[in-house]
Protein backbone atom coordinates (compact mmCIF):
# COMPACT_ATOMS: atom_id res chain seq x y z
CA UNK A 1 0.00 0.00 0.00
CA UNK A 2 1.27 3.45 -0.77
CA UNK A 3 0.19 4.61 2.67
CA UNK A 4 2.99 2.72 4.32
CA UNK A 5 6.70 3.22 4.58
CA UNK A 6 8.33 0.82 2.04
CA UNK A 7 9.25 -1.80 4.62
CA UNK A 8 5.67 -2.04 5.82
CA UNK A 9 3.97 -2.60 2.46
CA UNK A 10 4.05 -6.38 2.57
CA UNK A 11 2.99 -6.35 6.23
CA UNK A 12 -0.28 -4.58 5.47
CA UNK A 13 -1.13 -6.96 2.66
CA UNK A 14 -1.01 -9.82 5.15
CA UNK A 15 -2.18 -8.11 8.33
CA UNK A 16 -5.27 -6.46 6.89
CA UNK A 17 -7.92 -8.61 5.25
CA UNK A 18 -11.33 -8.30 3.69
CA UNK A 19 -12.81 -9.72 6.88
CA UNK A 20 -13.04 -6.20 8.31
CA UNK A 21 -15.66 -5.12 5.79
CA UNK A 22 -18.07 -4.06 8.55
CA UNK A 23 -17.35 -0.43 7.65
CA UNK A 24 -20.61 0.30 5.84
CA UNK A 25 -21.76 3.53 4.29
CA UNK A 26 -23.77 5.58 6.71
CA UNK A 27 -25.84 7.26 4.03
CA UNK A 28 -26.14 6.83 0.28
CA UNK A 29 -24.60 9.61 -1.84
CA UNK A 30 -26.66 11.80 -4.14
CA UNK A 31 -27.42 10.43 -7.56
CA UNK A 32 -24.93 11.39 -10.25
CA UNK A 33 -24.85 11.03 -14.00
CA UNK A 34 -22.64 8.15 -15.14
CA UNK A 35 -19.94 8.58 -17.76
CA UNK A 36 -19.25 5.86 -20.28
CA UNK A 37 -16.38 4.50 -18.20
CA UNK A 38 -18.50 4.27 -15.08
CA UNK A 39 -17.22 7.43 -13.42
CA UNK A 40 -19.64 10.19 -12.54
CA UNK A 41 -20.36 13.85 -13.08
CA UNK A 42 -21.56 16.02 -10.19
CA UNK A 43 -25.14 15.63 -9.08
CA UNK A 44 -27.36 18.56 -9.96
CA UNK A 45 -28.63 18.89 -6.42
CA UNK A 46 -26.52 20.90 -3.98
CA UNK A 47 -28.07 19.36 -0.87
CA UNK A 48 -25.76 18.43 2.00
CA UNK A 49 -26.14 15.87 4.74
CA UNK A 50 -27.72 17.23 7.92
CA UNK A 51 -24.57 17.74 9.98
CA UNK A 52 -22.86 19.57 7.13
CA UNK A 53 -25.90 21.84 6.66
CA UNK A 54 -25.50 23.22 10.17
CA UNK A 55 -21.77 23.84 9.80
CA UNK A 56 -22.19 25.36 6.35
CA UNK A 57 -24.80 27.80 7.59
CA UNK A 58 -22.62 28.78 10.54
CA UNK A 59 -19.57 29.34 8.35
CA UNK A 60 -21.54 31.35 5.81
CA UNK A 61 -22.82 33.66 8.53
CA UNK A 62 -19.46 34.28 10.21
CA UNK A 63 -17.95 37.75 9.59
CA UNK A 64 -15.00 37.74 7.21
CA UNK A 65 -15.54 34.11 6.28
CA UNK A 66 -16.12 34.51 2.53
CA UNK A 67 -15.26 31.21 0.85
CA UNK A 68 -16.23 29.98 -2.62
CA UNK A 69 -19.04 27.50 -3.06
CA UNK A 70 -18.02 24.01 -2.03
CA UNK A 71 -15.54 25.22 0.57
CA UNK A 72 -15.77 25.55 4.36
CA UNK A 73 -14.36 28.42 6.38
CA UNK A 74 -11.82 27.42 9.04
CA UNK A 75 -9.97 30.06 11.08
CA UNK A 76 -9.03 32.40 8.25
CA UNK A 77 -8.75 29.91 5.40
CA UNK A 78 -11.08 27.93 3.16
CA UNK A 79 -10.93 24.18 2.57
CA UNK A 80 -12.84 22.00 0.12
CA UNK A 81 -15.71 20.19 1.82
CA UNK A 82 -15.05 17.10 -0.28
CA UNK A 83 -12.08 15.38 -1.86
CA UNK A 84 -11.40 16.72 -5.34
CA UNK A 85 -12.19 15.34 -8.75
CA UNK A 86 -10.63 16.82 -11.90
CA UNK A 87 -11.59 17.92 -15.39
CA UNK A 88 -9.22 18.13 -18.35
CA UNK A 89 -8.38 21.51 -19.90
CA UNK A 90 -7.61 22.03 -23.59
CA UNK A 91 -5.38 24.75 -25.02
CA UNK A 92 -8.27 27.22 -24.95
CA UNK A 93 -9.14 26.40 -21.34
CA UNK A 94 -12.29 24.44 -22.17
CA UNK A 95 -13.17 21.65 -19.75
CA UNK A 96 -13.89 18.01 -20.55
CA UNK A 97 -14.49 15.05 -18.20
CA UNK A 98 -11.65 12.93 -16.88
CA UNK A 99 -12.06 9.43 -15.48
CA UNK A 100 -11.20 9.38 -11.75
CA UNK A 101 -9.87 5.84 -12.25
CA UNK A 102 -6.96 6.88 -14.47
CA UNK A 103 -3.79 8.98 -13.93
CA UNK A 104 -3.53 12.54 -15.22
CA UNK A 105 -0.02 12.15 -16.64
CA UNK A 106 0.60 14.57 -19.51
CA UNK A 107 -2.72 16.36 -19.01
CA UNK A 108 -3.63 19.83 -17.82
CA UNK A 109 -6.38 19.42 -15.23
CA UNK A 110 -8.43 21.58 -12.90
CA UNK A 111 -9.65 20.61 -9.45
CA UNK A 112 -13.39 20.54 -8.84
CA UNK A 113 -15.44 19.73 -5.76
CA UNK A 114 -18.94 18.30 -5.41
CA UNK A 115 -20.92 15.84 -3.33
CA UNK A 116 -21.77 12.42 -4.73
CA UNK A 117 -18.91 11.99 -7.22
CA UNK A 118 -15.94 9.63 -7.41
CA UNK A 119 -12.86 11.55 -6.20
CA UNK A 120 -9.64 11.53 -8.19
CA UNK A 121 -7.03 8.97 -7.17
CA UNK A 122 -3.91 8.14 -9.21
CA UNK A 123 -2.54 11.69 -8.84
CA UNK A 124 0.84 12.95 -7.62
CA UNK A 125 1.56 15.86 -5.31
CA UNK A 126 2.96 17.87 -8.23
CA UNK A 127 -0.13 17.21 -10.32
CA UNK A 128 -2.50 17.91 -7.43
CA UNK A 129 -0.83 21.24 -6.73
CA UNK A 130 -1.23 22.28 -10.37
CA UNK A 131 -4.86 21.16 -10.40
CA UNK A 132 -5.53 23.35 -7.36
CA UNK A 133 -3.68 26.30 -8.92
CA UNK A 134 -5.77 25.96 -12.07
CA UNK A 135 -8.82 26.36 -9.83
CA UNK A 136 -7.42 29.45 -8.08
CA UNK A 137 -6.54 27.46 -4.97
CA UNK A 138 -3.56 25.56 -3.48
CA UNK A 139 -2.81 22.39 -1.57
CA UNK A 140 -3.50 22.51 2.16
CA UNK A 141 -0.70 22.83 4.70
CA UNK A 142 -0.29 20.32 7.51
CA UNK A 143 -1.72 22.69 10.17
CA UNK A 144 -4.70 23.51 7.93
CA UNK A 145 -5.48 19.84 7.38
CA UNK A 146 -5.09 19.07 11.08
CA UNK A 147 -7.37 21.86 12.31
CA UNK A 148 -10.08 21.12 9.74
CA UNK A 149 -9.96 17.44 10.69
CA UNK A 150 -9.91 17.73 14.49
CA UNK A 151 -12.09 20.78 15.01
CA UNK A 152 -11.59 23.73 17.39
CA UNK A 153 -10.64 21.61 20.40
CA UNK A 154 -7.44 20.51 18.59
CA UNK A 155 -7.34 17.46 20.86
CA UNK A 156 -9.39 14.97 18.86
CA UNK A 157 -7.82 12.33 16.64
CA UNK A 158 -10.92 11.83 14.49
CA UNK A 159 -13.42 14.12 12.75
CA UNK A 160 -16.24 12.68 14.86
CA UNK A 161 -14.31 13.53 18.05
CA UNK A 162 -12.26 11.72 20.65
CA UNK A 163 -9.07 9.71 20.42
CA UNK A 164 -10.59 6.28 19.85
CA UNK A 165 -11.35 4.88 16.42
CA UNK A 166 -15.01 4.04 15.79
CA UNK A 167 -15.35 1.55 12.95
CA UNK A 168 -17.78 2.40 10.19
CA UNK A 169 -17.81 6.17 10.68
CA UNK A 170 -15.08 6.77 8.09
CA UNK A 171 -14.25 4.81 4.96
CA UNK A 172 -11.18 2.95 6.19
CA UNK A 173 -10.04 -0.43 7.46
CA UNK A 174 -10.96 -2.31 4.27
CA UNK A 175 -7.62 -4.06 3.80
CA UNK A 176 -5.59 -4.53 0.63
CA UNK A 177 -7.36 -3.73 -2.64
CA UNK A 178 -4.33 -5.11 -4.49
CA UNK A 179 -4.70 -8.48 -2.79
CA UNK A 180 -8.50 -8.46 -3.14
CA UNK A 181 -8.40 -7.69 -6.86
CA UNK A 182 -5.27 -9.53 -7.99
CA UNK A 183 -4.84 -12.23 -5.33
CA UNK A 184 -2.22 -13.14 -2.76
CA UNK A 185 1.33 -12.58 -3.94
CA UNK A 186 0.46 -9.82 -6.41
CA UNK A 187 3.42 -7.45 -6.83
CA UNK A 188 3.08 -4.00 -5.32
CA UNK A 189 4.74 -2.36 -8.33
CA UNK A 190 3.90 1.01 -9.81
CA UNK A 191 2.07 -0.33 -12.86
CA UNK A 192 -0.23 -2.54 -10.83
CA UNK A 193 -0.73 0.13 -8.15
CA UNK A 194 -2.12 2.44 -10.85
CA UNK A 195 -4.52 -0.12 -12.32
CA UNK A 196 -8.03 1.29 -12.78
CA UNK A 197 -9.58 -1.88 -11.35
CA UNK A 198 -8.33 -1.11 -7.84
CA UNK A 199 -10.61 1.86 -7.19
CA UNK A 200 -13.47 0.04 -8.89
CA UNK A 201 -13.23 -2.70 -6.27
CA UNK A 202 -16.76 -3.04 -4.78
CA UNK A 203 -16.91 -1.67 -1.26
CA UNK A 204 -13.58 0.17 -1.59
CA UNK A 205 -13.48 3.79 -2.72
CA UNK A 206 -16.68 5.71 -1.90
CA UNK A 207 -18.22 8.73 -3.55
CA UNK A 208 -17.74 12.06 -1.84
CA UNK A 209 -20.00 12.61 1.15
CA UNK A 210 -21.16 8.99 1.30
CA UNK A 211 -20.02 8.57 4.91
CA UNK A 212 -22.14 11.08 6.78
CA UNK A 213 -20.43 10.39 10.12
CA UNK A 214 -17.03 11.32 8.68
CA UNK A 215 -17.93 15.02 8.72
CA UNK A 216 -15.64 17.22 10.84
CA UNK A 217 -16.85 20.00 13.17
CA UNK A 218 -16.29 22.42 10.26
CA UNK A 219 -18.49 20.47 7.84
CA UNK A 220 -15.64 18.82 5.91
CA UNK A 221 -15.97 15.19 4.79
CA UNK A 222 -13.51 12.30 4.49
CA UNK A 223 -10.45 13.95 6.01
CA UNK A 224 -9.87 10.47 7.44
CA UNK A 225 -10.14 7.58 5.02
CA UNK A 226 -11.41 7.25 1.44
CA UNK A 227 -8.26 8.64 -0.25
CA UNK A 228 -4.90 9.84 1.02
CA UNK A 229 -4.67 13.61 0.60
CA UNK A 230 -1.51 15.27 -0.65
CA UNK A 231 -0.39 18.28 1.38
CA UNK A 232 1.67 21.32 0.43
CA UNK A 233 4.94 20.37 2.13
CA UNK A 234 7.96 18.98 0.26
CA UNK A 235 10.92 17.65 2.27
CA UNK A 236 14.55 18.40 1.38
CA UNK A 237 14.82 14.91 -0.14
CA UNK A 238 12.01 15.71 -2.60
CA UNK A 239 9.41 13.61 -0.82
CA UNK A 240 5.90 14.94 -0.38
CA UNK A 241 3.45 14.04 2.36
CA UNK A 242 -0.09 12.75 2.31
CA UNK A 243 -2.45 12.59 5.27
CA UNK A 244 -5.59 11.04 6.67
CA UNK A 245 -5.20 7.49 5.41
CA UNK A 246 -7.40 5.85 2.79
CA UNK A 247 -10.06 3.18 2.54
CA UNK A 248 -7.54 0.39 3.10
CA UNK A 249 -5.97 1.80 6.25
CA UNK A 250 -6.07 4.99 8.32
CA UNK A 251 -4.18 3.80 11.40
CA UNK A 252 -0.76 2.30 10.70
CA UNK A 253 1.03 5.62 10.08
CA UNK A 254 -0.81 7.42 12.87
CA UNK A 255 -4.44 7.35 13.98
CA UNK A 256 -6.98 9.27 11.93
CA UNK A 257 -6.17 12.97 11.72
CA UNK A 258 -2.56 12.19 12.76
CA UNK A 259 -1.95 9.82 9.83
CA UNK A 260 0.92 10.97 7.59
CA UNK A 261 3.13 9.24 5.03
CA UNK A 262 6.40 10.78 3.80
CA UNK A 263 7.86 7.75 2.00
CA UNK A 264 7.18 8.89 -1.57
CA UNK A 265 8.56 11.47 -3.98
CA UNK A 266 6.32 14.37 -4.98
CA UNK A 267 5.94 12.82 -8.45
CA UNK A 268 4.64 9.51 -7.08
CA UNK A 269 1.01 8.42 -7.53
CA UNK A 270 -1.10 5.31 -7.16
CA UNK A 271 -4.75 4.34 -6.71
CA UNK A 272 -4.86 5.56 -3.09
CA UNK A 273 -3.45 9.09 -3.56
CA UNK A 274 -5.98 11.91 -3.82
CA UNK A 275 -6.24 15.52 -2.67
CA UNK A 276 -8.37 18.49 -1.79
CA UNK A 277 -7.61 22.21 -2.06
CA UNK A 278 -7.38 25.17 0.29
CA UNK A 279 -7.16 28.95 -0.16
CA UNK A 280 -7.08 32.03 2.04
CA UNK A 281 -10.48 33.38 3.08
CA UNK A 282 -11.42 36.75 1.62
Amino acid sequence: MSSLQPSAISVLAVALSASVFGCGQAQAPLEAAELADGSSTPASSGANHGAADIHAQTAAAAPGSACPAGMAHVDGYCIDRYEAYVVELDAAGHESPHSPYTPVDGLKVRAKVAEGVVPQGYISQVQAQRACQNAGKRLCTAPEFSLACRGPSRSASYPYGGTRRQRGKCNEGKGSAVTAVFGQGAPFDRQLMNDARLNRWPGGLAKTGAYAASVSPYGVFDLVGNLHEWGAEVAPNGHGSFRGGFYGDAEINGPGCNYVTTAHAAAYHDYSTGFRCCRDAE
